[in-house]
């Protein structure tokens, strides 16, 4: 059985969680703002190691060498926010050059698949329970900011937060649909690059709708926003 990772920046150390490969279904078709995410399709993932909680904004310090002039809400174990896709490419770079690693983004199957419980899925509609106050932080209880991170229960795999707080950056181009996505688990990335990225999983500011595991949204890559984070992902190759 795969363990944990523990990795260190400095005095910094953060957890890497293996999520055990297996089938789901991705996506929702209960209408609204989930048409998006339909057709309900099964996809086929790899495992692979998904960081327990967002970038930190401690870590983001330690990793660019330098604050982060764009901040909403100052704090060390709050999540980075107002970071855009393309700021995430260049922390991702600068990580690897600290730890040898090939750090990334999630795939979008990856993401949805590790917030439903991965292989351990007991169909909860939020990352780790059916009762949003339970796992997130969102417009109803956040008190209008983000909040350090751990203080919400964690999900069947122990990853945190995956709903509520900061929406979270993955790799993929965005598509309104999932017609003929990819089933393997990998990132759809289009041969030219789309004008969009996705995001998932809600955010401080949002309705707890927006906190739905399937639920999708995307904007430019260089789109910045007090509400909207990344995770690090890691691939089992990479971690050697």
């Amino acid at each position: 059985m795969l363990q944990p990772l523990r990795i260190s920046i400095a005095d910094y150390s953060f957890l890497m969680i293996p999520v055990e490969g297996g089938t789901f279904n991705m996506g929702d078709e209960v209408g609204g703002l989930t048409d998006w995410s339909s057709p309900v399709h099964s996809v086929r993932v790899s495992s692979f190691y998904l960081a327990q909680f967002p970038v930190t904004q401690k870590m983001w310090q330690l990793v660019m060498e330098r604050d982060w002039e764009h901040l909403a809400f100052v704090g060390h174990e709050r999540p980075m926010e107002r970071v855009s896709w393309d700021d995430a490419q260049i922390f991702l770079e600068k990580l690897e050059q600290k730890t040898d690693l090939k750090f990334r983004l999630p795939s979008e199957a990856e993401w949805e698949y590790a917030a439903r419980g991965g292989c351990y899925n007991l169909g909860c509609t939020y990352a780790g329970s059916k009762r949003v106050k339970e796992v997130a932080w969102n417009n109803e209880n956040s008190h209008s900011e983000t909040k350090p991170l751990g203080r919400k229960f964690p999900s069947e795999l122990g990853l945190y937060e995956m709903s509520g707080n900061v929406w979270e950056w993955c790799s993929d181009d965005w598509h309104s649909n999932y017609e003929a996505a990819p089933v393997d688990g990998s990132a759809w990335i289009d041969a030219e690059r789309g004008s969009y990225r996705v995001y998932r999983g809600g955010g401080w500011s949002h309705d707890s709708l927006y906190c739905r595991s399937a639920l999708r949204f995307s904007w430019y890559p260089d789109y910045r926003h007090n509400a909207l984070g990344f995770r690090l992902a890691l691939s089992l190759q990479s971690a050697g």
